[in-house]
């Protein structure tokens, strides 16, 4: 049997069981399985590696995508070590694991996408990228990629970010493409959103939020009451799911991002 698993805290509002469990099933994949494994401290990884021995994979989510890194014996060079986080691990037969980072390819595919559906390129947009943990170093350095200058908002101020109190209604007009990388308005606290003058919003602006459960967060919400186009992360997660099936079925991994 092939073990594959997500490792996180918490992981109520994970979809990657499911999602990995139907994809088995839809595709007759034998012999293989997916399960949650909730970690409170990364501590308790180097045991799950030693005691499950028939794991091949692993996915990582919030709070751990940077500091696992300490955890791995290599990192992928196109993806993990450029990001500084990491969201896929594969597990070789010796049991020595590798970090890779599927988030950049499912944010910047599904963003492509999504505006390309809308008559739109990357390049018209300049983005106001709210947070600044392990999923928005990946939306950086992809952002990046597609040349559109962006600016970081985060709580704490920084030579690299504003805070959320900096953002005037001269940066919303000029920043019309809104990220949110946060975990804000994420099940089951979907009250919150983060806190940007949604009053300065308007049909110019494009709202992308990482998270996917609910489907519409109060972020997206607030985004679509003023006339906001808005895109939950769904498509994003599946793509990134995706890309991290091929890192640990490919044998040699030979992949880019």
């Amino acid at each position: 049997m092939d073990l594959y698993g997500l490792i996180g805290y918490p992981l109520t509002h994970s979809f990657s069981k499911r999602y990995f469990t139907d994809k088995f099933v839809r595709e007759k994949i034998k012999e293989s399985s997916y399960e949650l494994f909730e970690m409170k401290s990364l501590e308790e990884l180097p045991p799950l590696l030693k005691k499950k021995t028939d794991l091949r994979g692993l996915n990582v989510t919030i709070p751990y995508k940077k500091d696992v890194i300490a955890y791995l014996d290599d990192m992928d060079d196109a993806s993990a070590e450029r990001i500084g986080a990491v969201n896929t691990i594969k597990i070789y037969a010796d049991g020595s694991t590798k970090g890779f980072n599927t988030d950049y390819y499912g944010f910047r595919q599904s963003l492509v996408e999504w505006l390309d559906r809308r008559g739109e390129v990357c390049t018209n947009f300049k983005a106001l990228v709210l947070g600044n943990g392990g999923a928005a170093k990946a939306v950086l350095v992809a952002l990046n990629d597609l040349h559109v200058d962006f600016k970081l908002v985060s709580r704490q101020k920084s030579e690299e970010s504003i805070t959320y109190e900096e953002v005037t209604e001269d940066i919303m007009n000029e920043y019309l493409l809104v990220i949110n990388t946060t975990p804000l308005g994420m099940f089951p606290n979907v009250e919150e959103a983060p806190a940007i003058p949604y009053q300065f919003v308007g049909k110019r602006h494009y709202f992308y939020d990482l998270v996917y459960n609910p489907a519409e967060t109060l972020f997206l919400k607030n985004g679509h009451d003023k006339g906001a186009a808005t895109q939950n992360g769904l498509k994003m997660l599946q793509l990134q799911a995706e890309k991290a099936w091929e890192i640990w079925t490919t044998e040699e991994n030979l992949w880019s991002i």
